[in-house]
């Protein structure tokens, strides 16, 4: 799974696939109502994502500046967020700058990763757009 995708699926935007492999077989419920797909992910331009890490914040032991850090915002979504990790999303999301330069590669994978949510439907504040 891309790293990008993780943080998607730590959002509640995507399937875990694990889950669905290997969750053991079971019976449908007849006697529940059937919708067509509530176990579907959420679409993205149905999700707050300012919201939900402010949420997801408030409730962590750590006090994360998700807002300007990726080391933060890693960590909330329990993603890893070492060097090794960050280089590896950088490649992902095709980061043409020196990986050496570890705070302007940071500070451009905040802004990509926040920007990729926003591209995808995310409702992203635009401070963090811009």
């Amino acid at each position: 799974m891309s790293l990008f995708s993780t943080i998607l699926e730590k959002l509640g935007l995507a399937p875990h696939p694990a889950a669905t492999a290997d969750a053991p077989a079971s019976t449908p419920d007849t006697t529940a109502p059937t919708d067509g797909g509530s176990s579907a992910p959420a679409a993205l331009s149905d999700v707050d994502v300012a919201a939900k890490l402010e949420s997801l914040a408030a409730n962590h032991s750590e006090k994360l500046n998700w807002r300007k850090s990726i080391v933060d915002l890693l960590k909330l979504l329990d993603i890893d967020s070492s060097l090794t990790a960050r280089k590896a999303l950088a490649d992902e999301l095709k980061y043409t700058g020196s990986k050496d330069d570890t705070a302007e590669m940071n500070i451009w994978l905040h802004s990509a990763v926040l920007k990729k949510l926003a591209d995808n439907g995310g409702i992203v504040p635009a401070e963090f757009l811009g």
